[in-house]
């Protein structure tokens, strides 16, 4: 009797024994499963790193810390500022039409005191210079500088006196020598002197000009206004002519069907 009940001891102990394992075993298994899913959780709202793209290069830390270029000097800044001024642009414009390079370019015939010297030059002066044939300076806007710059050998133009009783067409002449440096703008007694010009890098330009011949009858700005007032109406040869659309400018661009139908005036009676 006592036999049984010992081995029933041992038995009860042995299952308690078991027992208080396997609630161990079991204990440690939920804290590992909830170690483990608190980690991938984690990891989930971690943000992910970013993929380098194949081939696309990082920032390279060398050309980050390279100088930037250096920026122009004023005087390459000024002229940039100049060229893009209004009266540049609409030199381009005017030239992109003037296919045919002829010109009118306006001078006083009259005598007219500036800073104390006679600007006067009609076209019985340029017949009266060496072999017919003169320097055209004293322009001092900047789009009539880009007309003459624009300027090329043999090209005709009317020669146009302005600022006068009468003023209108008298003669033809011919450029004989492009564009370059107006010596006027340098020389400090003259009344187109220019103390912002500099010798190394010259504002304004100047063409030579030798005379062809005078026109066979004195062709009228009120005349050619006349013509021009109709040409707007009708679309006829001089209904955009520059001489009133831009009405100061001394020097213009002419089509080849403007400069022709004022040839073909010569040969009429004034209107």
């Amino acid at each position: 009797m006592q036999s049984r009940r010992g081995r029933a001891s041992l038995l009860e102990a042995f299952w308690r024994s078991a027992w208080r394992c396997l609630s161990k075993v079991l204990e440690d298994k939920s804290c590992f499963l909830h170690v483990r899913l608190s980690s991938a959780s984690c990891r989930a709202n971690m943000p992910r790193p970013r993929k380098r793209l194949t081939g696309a290069p990082g920032p390279d830390r060398k050309g980050l810390s390279e100088k930037r270029p250096k920026t122009e000097n004023s005087e390459n800044t000024s002229a940039k500022l100049e060229n893009a001024s209004p009266q540049k642009t609409s030199t381009s414009k005017n030239c992109g039409k003037n296919l045919s390079n002829y010109w009118l370019m306006k001078s006083e015939p009259e005598s007219r005191l500036e800073k104390g010297v006679d600007v006067k030059f009609s076209i019985e002066d340029l017949k009266a210079q060496p072999k017919q044939t003169a320097c055209w300076d004293g322009v001092r806007n900047y789009q009539a500088r880009n007309f003459l710059r624009a300027m090329k050998l043999e090209e005709e133009a009317f020669f146009y006196h302005s600022n006068c009783k009468q003023p209108g067409i008298v003669g033809l002449m011919k450029i004989v020598k492009e564009a370059y440096p107006d010596h006027t703008q340098f020389e400090k007694n003259n009344p187109h002197y220019d103390p912002s010009s500099k010798e190394d890098n010259p504002k304004w330009s100047m063409v030579d000009v030798q005379f062809v011949r005078m026109m066979k009858r004195f062709i009228s700005l009120d005349e050619l206004k006349t013509y021009h007032q109709a040409h707007k109406a009708t679309g006829g040869p001089l209904k955009n002519m520059t001489l009133f659309t831009r009405q100061r400018l001394s020097v213009q661009p002419l089509t080849q069907e403007e400069f022709d139908f004022i040839l073909t005036l010569e040969e009429t009676e004034p209107s």
